[in-house]
């Protein structure tokens, strides 16, 4: 039986599978506003506040998974901080050199844009 506080009486495939579930749409909910800054620029109207506490917890969390030693909690808050920080870092950058990172990106993601 699967592991935790609760016993609902739930498989631990479906734990499994709604952990994952969960994990995917973490991660795929930073993807489009990374893009939208690698294409646009723009990162005026991000609250820079908002991102530092995004990118601290996804540090923590990380750290808590690797100290618990579950995998399921590393991989998907280390992808988290990665985008969170990629996104932090694009909106305290200066507006040049934020330019020559997404064009950086933009060269590796998508050559022959």
């Amino acid at each position: 039986m699967a592991r935790g506080v609760l016993n609902l009486g739930i498989m631990p495939a479906t734990v499994t599978v709604i952990g994952t579930i969960a994990a995917v749409l973490s991660v795929a909910s930073f993807l489009p506003q990374a893009w939208r800054i690698i294409k646009t620029r723009n990162t005026k109207d991000l609250a820079t506040t908002m991102w530092i506490l995004s990118t601290s917890a996804f540090a923590l969390w990380s750290v808590y998974g690797i100290l618990m030693g579950e995998f399921p909690i590393i991989v998907p808050n280390v992808i988290c901080l990665v985008l969170a920080g990629f996104i932090l870092v694009m909106k305290v950058l200066p507006p040049r050199k934020r330019d020559a990172v997404a064009d950086a990106v933009t060269d590796v993601i998508a050559p022959n844009h």
